[in-house]
């Protein structure tokens, strides 16, 4: 006590203010170091957002003058451009005219890209009740590839081409009653042709 009383003003002022800096730093500074420690040992952290509720996913088969043939899924809304993507591109002896890059894919489709000269080979094969060996599909189908089906000329084809894009991918064969110039009598006809049945 004689030691504090003894003291100026001004040097107890220092004192004081030297007992609350000692205490801020035997208190604060292990709190700070810590917080650090901590942070530099913590995983970061990741903020979980809400999952974008993203549309029905399609799973279509692409086929044919591909690198990586196989299945694929993608959202609602992809075009068949896209499907020929992921499967690694076409390959160097693909016919991507034969194609219609730009169609909506469809779930459960086939997308075949052929080579080069199959599609004139299916073309060709064109005459009273033939058609071609394998199944036209008509989500990929060119013109000429639906005017070589039975009962089909090429102002039908065209019509199927034009409905397609402007519908979307087919489903089912009964879809095609929708294009005009179909009827029950021509989808009879097309059965075991076309894909999708």
């Amino acid at each position: 006590m004689d030691l504090l009383a003894s003291l100026t003003p001004e040097r107890r002022r220092l004192l004081a203010v030297a007992l609350v800096l000692v205490g801020v730093l035997v208190l604060g500074v292990p709190r700070l170091v810590h917080r650090g420690a901590a942070r530099a040992v913590a995983p970061p952290l990741r903020v979980s957002r809400p999952a974008a509720r993203a549309g029905p996913r399609l799973v279509v088969d692409v086929a044919g003058a591909v690198r990586r043939p196989g299945l694929y899924s993608f959202a609602a809304g992809t075009r068949v451009d896209d499907a020929i993507a992921a499967a690694g591109g076409p390959s160097a002896k693909a016919d991507l005219d034969a194609v219609n890059r730009a169609a909506p894919l469809a779930d459960g489709e086939q997308i075949v890209v052929p080579r080069r000269g199959a599609a004139a080979v299916a073309g060709s094969r064109s005459g009273a009740g033939s058609a071609p060996g394998a199944p036209v599909d008509l989500n990929s189908a060119t013109v000429e590839q639906l005017d070589a089906l039975p009962g089909i000329g090429p102002a039908t084809a065209a019509k199927i081409v034009a409905y397609r894009q402007e519908h979307g991918a087919f489903h089912s064969l009964v879809e095609l009653d929708g294009v005009p110039g179909i009827g029950p009598s021509r989808l009879d006809q097309l059965k075991g042709l076309v894909v999708p049945p």
